[in-house]
């Protein structure tokens, strides 16, 4: 319904990584590890986008440098059984579009403890500097156990940003169950900021066919309670085919709708809107 989101384009992205390792004497691992953009045609900035070094032993694992937040490694939602997520958005929105926490790429310190059984946990630490910067701090567990077949594992994440009139609070909570060749989720996310308080649910299904496609679904919506009548719900479905070693077709069909409310962010400027996205997309892993 609005002419700007209507119509097709090209797109690519491009990312390699590089990784060095090195086990000392007294057994420590350590990994140095940069991510490249290679591909400035995607809109994104050309050069490194992390950089960062892990020391693990008995004691954990510590990372140091441009990297994830720890609650990244932690999080759980609907997106993580879709292989190319299109998440179609209207520009002038506020809302969510996924149950997944946000996670910047800066210069922190983050631990994480040393597997206990099925629990992993671990948490991070941003600092900007001069009073009034926004420093984040970042934590998550995740528990894995079998139960009935099944393997079954549960998340935690959640990030705090300092603001100067009121902190960004995320979280993600988040379960995945795994039998045979089909996968599920069901996840929940919350986002407090000034002027925002949205409720996320999301809910995903993948299977794993035996000619080697993987078809997938998911739903999700989000609300926000304090901007009376903004909603925003989108659901997909996608198919996967390993066209070769390496070599792999994607595509998704999504439909979403956006309702603005009474009481919308973009103070009047933006639009309600609802409409379907295909993208097929050829992915090349070397």
């Amino acid at each position: 319904n609005v002419t700007a989101n209507d119509g097709t384009s090209f797109g690519t992205d491009t990312d390699m990584t590089i990784n060095f390792t090195n086990k000392t004497d007294s057994g420590l691992d350590i990994t140095y590890r940069v991510d490249f953009d290679t591909d400035p045609g995607d809109g994104g900035a050309f050069g490194a986008d992390e950089t960062s070094i892990a020391i693990a032993g008995g004691f954990g694992k510590i990372v140091l440098g441009f990297d994830d937040d720890a609650a990244d490694a932690y999080n759980i939602d609907e997106s993580d059984l879709i292989a190319e997520d299109a998440a179609p958005a209207v520009g002038s929105m506020t809302i969510s579009t996924s149950s997944s926490i946000s996670s910047d790429d800066a210069n922190k310190v983050a631990y994480h403890l040393p597997a206990m059984g099925g629990l992993t946990a671990g948490i991070s630490h941003t600092d900007r500097g001069a009073a009034g910067g926004t420093d984040t701090t970042s934590w998550g567990a995740k528990y894995a156990m079998s139960a009935g077949g099944a393997s079954i594992t549960l998340g935690y994440a959640a990030v705090q940003d300092e603001n100067a009139t009121q902190d960004v609070d995320m979280e993600n909570m988040g379960m995945k169950i795994v039998s045979g060749d089909i996968s599920v989720i069901i996840s929940q996310g919350g986002y407090e900021a000034n002027d925002e308080d949205r409720q996320n649910m999301g809910a995903a299904i993948s299977y794993k066919m035996p000619n080697g496609m993987t078809v997938g679904a998911y739903t999700f919506t989000s609300e926000d309670d304090l901007d009376a009548g903004e909603e925003y719900s989108r659901s997909g479905v996608e198919a996967q085919y390993t066209i070769a070693s390496g070599l792999t077709a994607v595509l998704n069909v999504d439909d979403y709708e956006y309702k603005l409310g009474t009481n919308a962010d973009s103070d009047g400027a933006g639009v309600s809107d609802s409409g379907t996205a295909s993208k097929l997309t050829i992915k090349a892993a070397f």
